[in-house]
């Protein structure tokens, strides 16, 4: 009995969390159960589970990026950057963001792959590295419309309306943020579960040797995840950018957490003890609901953290007892 309890909470155990969470932030809070707040909460996890996206393809083959928040900061004041100082068109600045997350991604692989650096010392030294390029090409400053530069001058550009669509517009009432989350979602779910080489990169991180033995090209597979990491933070930077109007430096430090956080909790989702799409979008769904009901609740900005760690410990808990369990 005991083991078909522990069965069913690692199974459904999420999903009856975020229920029951959702039932009380209902009950206590008059204004939670709406629509506009239920895509509020949707809205507001979207650039998260961008981040957290990456660093699900970089777990499935065994692999940890740390610099994807680093990446959605990088991308965000480039973003913003290229409309406010050089008034570029909304497709060359989503082109050349996506190319820079998309070369962030290749430098970590080339450090893991060609160099043989662990993983996470790796994408460590590229965390600080693009942290810090992204810091002094903006010279530490937010990119705003006209902003006024340490001459005196003014940017003469701004922040075209047609990209703040992208964090701000909606479409048929729901927020065209979370259409592209969805769409994500979808599409990356379908492409690990049902193609050939979304399942050549479970096969990899199950098992590199025997992946490279079955006549699997080991190396590209986890170099394209890589990049992949590296090119949805970058879509997190745009989403960002768009949603807030402006390029903040550090704007994707907090998110790293975050994502790390929503990836680990899906490791319970449906049993699966594995990184997967579906239940990285439920874990950060369930932050995100807990987040917007705290705040509602008038909960001080500061215990946000506690809570989420709590819930983050619990999820862990059961999924690596029990995976301990069937192994022995």
């Amino acid at each position: 009995m005991k083991e078909k309890w522990l069965n069913v909470s690692f199974r459904y155990g999420a999903i009856v969390v975020i229920i029951g969470v959702l039932a009380f932030f209902s009950a206590t809070l008059p204004y939670f159960w709406t629509y506009d707040n239920l895509m509020d909460i949707l809205g507001s996890i979207a650039i998260v589970t961008f981040v957290a996206i990456g660093v699900t393809l970089s777990l499935i083959v065994d692999g940890f990026d740390l610099s994807v928040g680093a990446t959605v900061s990088l991308t965000t004041v480039v973003s913003a950057s290229l409309m406010v100082w050089y008034e570029q068109p909304v497709a060359v600045v989503i082109i050349v963001s996506l190319a820079v997350g998309a070369l962030v991604g290749l430098l970590n692989s080339l450090l893991i792959i060609k160099l043989r650096i662990p993983d996470l010392l790796a994408t460590l030294a590229i965390m600080y590295i693009v942290s810090g390029i992204h810091k002094t090409y903006a010279q530490g400053y937010t990119i705003y419309n006209h902003m006024q530069f340490p001459d005196g001058s003014k940017a003469s550009g701004e922040i075209s309306p047609a990209f703040l669509l992208l964090g701000q517009g909606k479409w048929l009432g729901i927020p065209i943020s979370v259409i592209l989350l969805l769409l994500a979602v979808a599409v990356v779910h379908t492409f690990l579960t049902y193609t050939k080489h979304g399942r050549q990169m479970y096969v990899t991180g199950g098992n590199e040797e025997a992946a490279r033995l079955s006549g699997i090209r080991v190396k590209k597979v986890r170099t394209l995840a890589y990049v992949a990491s590296g090119v949805f933070a970058a879509i997190a930077g745009i989403l960002y950018a768009s949603r807030v109007g402006s390029g903040q430096i550090d704007a994707g430090s907090p998110l790293l957490m975050e994502a790390v956080a929503a990836v680990f909790v899906g490791f319970s989702v449906f049993g699966a003890g594995k990184p997967n799409v579906i239940g990285t979008f439920i874990g950060a769904v369930l932050i995100g609901v807990l987040v917007n009901g705290l705040t509602m609740m008038n909960v001080q900005y500061f215990v946000h953290d506690i809570v989420k760690g709590v819930v983050l410990v619990l999820a862990l808990a059961v999924t690596f007892y029990v995976l301990n369990r069937r192994r022995t």
